[in-house]
């Protein structure tokens, strides 16, 4: 696993390079985990969109352990002990994937004697974004994903036998759930073939909503039970094999409903399948 050069650590001072993690977490990690300290990590920027709304989302729901605030700068100084963990963003790139395609992640990690920040171990990480993209695409999402942070990492503490490389797969049994919900989806991060109101109704016999940015913020922030939104993570276009991540999440019970990737090519665009719809469909 290769993260970035002290060089790159200068020039992206809160994100760096690694390629995808190996470790699981042990229970014994998991064991140690619940004994920290939490540190969130903030960015340079004192005002920025992730800094107020993980900031809020940290108040609002985070109590599993003990938690404070931490700049970047003495996140670097701290990493090391051993007695602390850290929730914090990562730039990510997969070393077999030869589009040298690049994500943001949300990181839980645990501190420890180890050279370098890429050897820190992972309690749970989450794809956030493609890398570039403006954090205003995501950061009010911020909520539901810590909020299910927690819970996952109390689910795998008491069923430790459910870790696995593809552990959020566990979460497509919750498939069935969405029905009697309403689906939230933004026009734009669908397939074609989905993508009006009456195709997608031609697939997906259920409740839904075509919705804006504002209306599935509206629904997070008001914690409203009827809602699955999705959270739809790709290239903005940009590459062709590079990962698009699918998730739906619950605006109020921050459950994820459905989790699956796949890479981009000739068929599959950087969207939400038609081939997902037809699996909610057949499972409701």
């Amino acid at each position: 696993m290769r993260r970035t050069t002290l060089l790159v650590l200068i020039v992206l001072p809160l994100t760096w390079v690694y390629g995808q993690r190996e470790h699981l977490p042990s229970e014994e990690a998991l064991e140690v985990f619940h004994a920290t300290k939490t540190y969130i990590v903030l960015q340079d920027n004192p005002i920025s969109d992730y800094n107020l709304e993980i900031t809020d989302a940290v108040n609002q729901y985070w109590d599993i352990t003990e938690y404070e605030f931490l700049s970047f700068d003495d996140f670097l100084k701290r990493s090391r002990d051993t007695k602390a963990s850290f929730l914090y963003t990562a730039t990510v790139s997969f070393e077999k994937d030869k589009s040298d395609t690049r994500y943001t992640f949300l990181c839980l990690s645990l501190g420890g004697d180890h050279a370098t920040l890429d050897q820190m171990k992972d309690i749970v990480n989450i794809p956030l974004s493609y890398y570039g993209v403006d954090e205003d695409s995501y950061s009010y999402k911020l909520g539901t994903l810590v909020h299910f942070m927690q819970k996952h990492v109390r689910m795998i503490t008491e069923h430790p036998e459910m870790i696995s490389q593809n552990v959020f797969n566990e979460y497509n049994d919750n498939m069935s759930a969405i029905t009697g919900k309403t689906l939230y989806v933004i026009e734009e991060e669908l397939e074609n073939t989905i993508g009006s109101e009456a195709r997608f109704r031609s697939v997906y016999p259920h409740a839904f909503k075509f919705v804006t940015r504002e209306e599935v913020k509206e629904a997070i922030m008001n914690k409203d039970e009827d809602v699955v939104f999705l959270h739809k993570v790709g290239p903005e276009g940009k590459k062709l094999k590079a990962r698009v991540y699918k998730i739906l999440i619950g605006a109020g019970d921050s459950e994820f409903y459905y989790f699956d990737y796949h890479k981009v090519n000739a068929k599959k665009p950087d969207a939400f399948l038609e081939d997902d719809l037809k699996k909610l469909s057949r499972t409701n």
